[in-house]
């Protein structure tokens, strides 16, 4: 069997005494589009940060492609890594916000050479050549010079999936990344994400876009109350969902 690109195995995440993660146990293949569903508030986004360790885990174990991220292990006992170690890490790993973050005094091909400029260490001109061809990729090829301020949400959305792609990132995470959009923008942003997926880019994607998670999605992922309560190819789980709280959901969005 081939190594999955996320692996994880009984994750649990809490804040206080609230228990976000009830233990969270997913396997992600290689070029596997997996999207996950749920009502808020069941712990999908906790998930999706733990993935690149911008939250730490209370207990089980996530991997991405084989090694364990954010921790390393000894003998029987798993230690935290440094921050550097950790960002080193999560380079391999882009993730795009429900919220664009976008540096607002930075054009799009600013926006999108910063990283690898400062964190690979990229010549400028390399940068510049990148982001000029990134932002062409996403639609946005006469936007290069333009600042965030000068570009509508989709646009801007656009941009900041080129700026994670720029680190060449093994997994791609998206967290709501149409839900701040107005509608008619959302269909540019999905384009973008559709065309990753033909491309193989392994991706773990938070998302209400049902149409979406079943058209380009190779799982489907339903959590609820900090657990994975079903999951199977997207057809199957919305044309017959096994349990009654699926079924509840998508009676409500379908």
């Amino acid at each position: 069997m081939s190594t999955p690109m996320l692996q994880a195995e009984g994750v649990h995440k809490r804040f206080g005494d609230n228990e976000v993660l009830k233990g969270i146990t997913l396997r992600v293949e290689p070029k596997e589009v997996m999207c996950l569903l749920g009502p808020s508030g069941s712990g999908k986004s906790t998930f999706l940060r733990c993935i690149n360790h911008l939250e730490s885990i209370d207990g089980g174990r996530l991997s991405v492609d084989g090694e364990l991220v954010g921790y390393r292990q000894h003998g029987d006992k798993i230690y935290e890594l440094r921050e550097s170690e950790v960002a080193r890490k999560r380079a391999e790993i882009g993730m795009v916000f429900q919220r664009f973050n976008l540096f607002p005094h930075m054009t799009a091909a600013g926006n999108v050479m910063e990283a690898p400029v400062h964190v690979k260490g990229t010549d400028r001109r390399a940068a510049r050549a990148e982001a000029e061809r990134l932002l062409t990729r996403v639609g946005l090829a006469d936007k290069i010079d333009a600042y965030p301020a000068q570009l509508s949400g989709g646009q801007q959305q656009r941009v900041a999936i080129a700026r994670a792609l720029a680190m060449e990132p093994k997994l791609m995470l998206f967290d709501e990344p149409t839900s701040a959009l107005d509608p008619e923008l959302v269909g540019e942003v999905l384009e973008v994400m559709r065309q990753l997926a033909e491309s193989g880019m392994t991706m773990v994607v938070v998302t209400h876009e049902i149409g979406f998670a079943r058209e380009v999605g190779d799982t489907a992922v339903f959590m609820d109350g900090g657990v994975v309560v079903e999951s199977g190819p997207p057809k199957e789980v919305f044309a017959n969902p096994k349990h009654t709280r699926t079924q509840a959901f998508l009676s409500k969005v379908l």
